[in-house]
């Protein structure tokens, strides 16, 4: 919601309304352009955080599935020892 600028009626008095009503135009229009600079400035911060969340959320993602990878590793690699341990036990019971 934009704020108009408005100045005494002093003001006015002293120096005309023709004068203080150009005065109170270009407040308003630097307090736009300001506003507007912000807003992009607000924009591209906010494009550039959004990238950087993405690029860490994919980092993240990458570590979790290369350690996913190492515990499925290891996982196999228990499981093929137990099952030889355990052949080893039935073949060495059947005799």
């Amino acid at each position: 919601m934009p704020v108009t600028a408005r100045l005494s009626q002093r003001f006015y008095e002293k120096f005309g309304d023709e004068l203080a009503q150009e005065l109170v135009d270009w407040f308003n229009d630097v307090d736009a352009t300001y506003r507007a600079d912000l807003r992009e400035m607000n924009e591209l911060n906010f494009a550039r955080f959004d990238a950087k969340v993405e690029q860490r959320f994919a980092e993240a993602e990458a570590r979790l599935e290369h350690r996913l990878g190492a515990l499925k590793f290891d996982l196999i690699k228990w499981m093929f020892v137990f099952w030889t341990g355990a052949a080893v036990a039935n073949l060495l019971l059947r005799r």
